[in-house]
């Protein structure tokens, strides 16, 4: 029987809560993810209406983009919406989770979504990540070597770009005296031995570190493997916020800025000054994603959308790029498809369920 740590576990995998930003709170957001999960309810915001939605459909489990938890509070006691859903949520044993930022940044997520509904090709990452890759250096006898370095790529390890199975590797020598109370592989206890190893050397992820230790440690000969990681500043092509991408072919801004608002069923379309421009390079970020702006202008697109801006940004522009904002609900929505697919393709019979309740909070008249 699937628990609800099952479910949240695809979802991680897919989006790591290590690739969430500072100021989020991803993750599971109250409940016993030990429990057997009877289904879930897939949202954008977790209101009190979805939870009684959860409730009647006799489903304990809610996944939502929006964190329920996201600014601290000192008790619970029913005053705000936040804590009338945490207490209604203990209350009927339901497990409310989250994944925000992390699945804005990881390839594929939300904004790789927006990309692909807009229709744009070659697209990159408009701000990757820093600080988010590590070099892993290992020493191993020159026969196990192929082993090693197979085990270590389906860990995760040797991604750059669009390659896999990227290594470098240095046949050399390496010493070891093994002590009274070792087993040595190779070699004999009390005795300096040298051994023909090779020194293998690849990019991880740092949020595979632990997975990928396992899998070195599965595998290598050694009693006692010495391995080694190291901090990369290197930006991470593979994560980080907004896309820029192209269009097939260039299009009248006017008439792109109307297949938008069909495309996202937006209301109205608040936009800065035609540049006289037609668009062919695009620049998307779901949500409030307004401090990209420079990015977007620096990376020649002709259009950027994302679902807020503040009314400076749309003087701050000027001439340099058309602004588009399509409102932060419209923009985000798509994540609930997002859940969907990360689940049913792991668990194709398990009950999922969009959420019925319309959960943008701002109103056109």
């Amino acid at each position: 029987m699937l628990k609800v740590r099952d479910i949240i576990s695809e979802i991680e995998k897919y989006a790591p809560l290590s690739l969430q930003e500072g100021f989020d709170n991803a993750g599971v957001q109250v409940g016993d993810v030990n429990q057997l999960v009877t289904g879930a309810l897939l949202c954008l915001d977790v209101t009190e209406a979805v939870i009684d939605e959860a409730i009647q459909m006799d489903y304990n489990l809610i996944i939502s983009h929006h964190p329920l938890a996201f600014k601290p509070f000192k008790s619970l006691t029913g005053r705000s919406d936040v804590e009338r859903c945490i207490m209604k949520a203990c209350k009927h044993n339901l497990v409310i989770y989250a994944a925000h930022t992390n699945l804005d940044n990881v390839s594929g997520g939300v904004n790789f979504r927006i990309a692909g509904l807009i229709g744009l090709q070659n697209i990159r990452i408009l701000s990757p990540q820093k600080n988010t890759l590590l070099k892993m250096v290992t020493f191993v006898p020159e026969a196990y070597a192929g082993t090693v370095r197979n085990v270590l790529f389906n860990a995760g390890a040797g991604h750059i770009g669009h390659y896999d199975s990227c290594s470098f590797n240095l046949k050399g020598e390496g010493t070891f005296r093994a002590g009274e109370k070792s087993k040595p592989f190779v070699g004999k206890a009390g005795e300096l031995h040298t051994e023909r190893e090779e020194r293998i050397e690849t990019i991880i992820p740092a949020y595979r570190k632990s997975a990928v230790t396992r899998a070195l440690l599965s595998v290598h000969p050694y009693e006692e493997p010495a391995f080694d990681f190291y901090p990369l500043d290197n930006e991470w092509n593979m994560a980080g916020s907004g896309i820029a991408g192209e269009l097939p072919e260039s299009e009248d801004a006017y008439g792109f800025l109307l297949r938008i608002k069909e495309i996202f069923n937006v209301a109205c379309v608040k936009h800065s000054a035609f540049t006289g421009k037609p668009v062919r390079k695009v620049a998307v970020c779901g949500g409030n994603g307004a401090f990209l702006i420079p990015e977007a202008i620096a990376s020649g697109a002709d259009v950027f959308i994302t679902g807020e801006a503040k009314y400076n940004d749309f003087y701050d522009v000027e001439n340099n790029i058309l602004l588009a904002v399509i409102g932060h609900y419209e923009s985000e929505v798509c994540t609930k498809n997002i859940f969907y697919t990360i689940i049913s393709k792991k668990f194709p019979t398990f009950a999922l369920h969009f959420s019925n309740v319309n959960l943008n909070p701002v109103k056109y008249l």
